[in-house]
């Protein structure tokens, strides 16, 4: 029983560190995907302004 007392209070600081740590990596790649959806808005965003105004122009 002792083993177990002296085991528990490290078990209890690793585990929500070892889950945090994950959940790091989990934002970094949706971060990154939406890094590339923002390029895409604003590509397709300008490429609208272009397309009225040129419609507008004629």
């Amino acid at each position: 029983m002792n083993i177990l007392r002296s085991k528990l209070p490290a078990a209890l600081v690793l585990v929500p560190l070892a889950s945090s740590l994950e959940g790091c990596r989990v934002v970094g790649g949706i971060f990154k995907a939406g890094v590339w959806v923002g390029v895409i808005a604003v590509f397709l965003v300008i490429a609208l302004i272009i397309w009225i105004a040129r419609s507008l122009a004629r």
